[in-house]
């Protein structure tokens, strides 16, 4: 009952903001603001609060965020291995491989864990999230540059240390583990605004999700978009839960960062696709069928580990 009152609500708002943006209720430039306001100000705001407020020695399990990294490695070797042996076109290939592993941890994993495991859940999430968001970005960035076209390596640092610097919520999960292992003290005034703004931000995200799907461009290529769901949304999360409980974690340790695992591909992987001659339509197919397969998923990852 847990389960589908998490998953239900969260995946209605998803379609209520494909529903809004279909009907008109909002114009297609209202996406690009939003989209801004929530990755820059709005998530970064409620992940910081909320790490900073915890105990850093009491959330953080090493051996968690080891196997939750190690996974991602994994998943992102076999799809690699998968996509040559697929024949994959070179172009695709390098999406082909980040889609595969790149989570949107910030729109739809850290809602998620919240609305299942509340506050405490979401500190331990945030914590191995900032890690997760460096390696997911450097996956990600090293795919397209393999696989994308002849740009000088130089851009290609550029971009990558972009990506990886640049990235607010990167940045607001590192500064919220430095004042919680500080404990240094958040100013009260500080802290209201941030929990203001951080009311904002699992709602909209969820919004803007939704709002941004588009299914027309996965007939194009169904059977790379189905492989690639399962990389993400069923493989990867495995391959996590199987270290964890060889390991003997208990799943309140773990169960953040299965949800991380399974959350369904980034929408940043369009943009990085886009900027580095990747393969953009095949990112949009994976994100959008990825997106709501996982409402599925979710729920059946969410059974097994309960």
């Amino acid at each position: 009952m847990q389960i589908a009152s998490t998953i239900i609500p969260i995946f209605s708002i998803v379609i209520i903001g494909w529903l809004i943006r279909h009907k008109g209720f909002v114009p297609p430039e209202f996406l690009g603001p939003a989209n801004r306001l929530v990755f820059y100000i709005a998530i970064p705001a409620i992940i910081f609060r909320s790490v900073s407020k915890a105990s850093f020695k009491a959330q953080f399990n090493l051996t968690v965020l080891l196997i939750t990294v190690a996974s991602v490695v994994a998943v992102f070797t076999v799809s690699w291995v998968v996509g040559k042996a697929g024949k994959t076109a070179r172009k695709t290939l390098g999406t082909y491989m980040q889609t595969s592993v790149h989570g949107n941890l910030g729109y739809v994993g850290f809602a998620v864990v919240y609305y299942f495991m509340g506050q405490e859940g979401l500190v331990k999430a945030g914590i191995i999230g900032g890690f997760m968001m460096i390696l997911q970005n450097f996956l990600g960035v090293a795919a397209l540059v393999i696989y994308g076209k002849d740009v000088p390596l130089g851009e290609n640092r550029l971009f990558f240390v972009q990506k990886i610097f640049g990235n607010p919520v990167i940045l607001s999960a590192m500064a919220g583990i430095f004042f919680s292992v500080t404990e240094l003290p958040v100013p009260e005034v500080v802290g209201r605004i941030l929990d203001i703004l951080g009311d904002l931000a699992l709602p909209m995200a969820l919004i803007v999700i939704g709002a941004s799907l588009s299914f027309e461009v996965i007939r194009l290529s169904i059977f790379s978009v189905i492989s690639n769901n399962f990389f993400k949304l069923m493989l990867l999360p495995c391959v996590g839960f199987v270290l964890y409980g060889f390991y003997g974690i208990s799943a309140n340790e773990y169960l953040p960062a299965l949800i991380l695992l399974a959350s369904p591909t980034a929408t940043i992987t369009y943009i990085m696709s886009k900027e580095m001659d990747g393969d953009a339509d095949f990112a949009v197919a994976a994100i959008s069928s990825s997106t709501l397969i996982s409402a599925v998923t979710f729920s059946f990852w969410l059974n097994v580990a309960g």
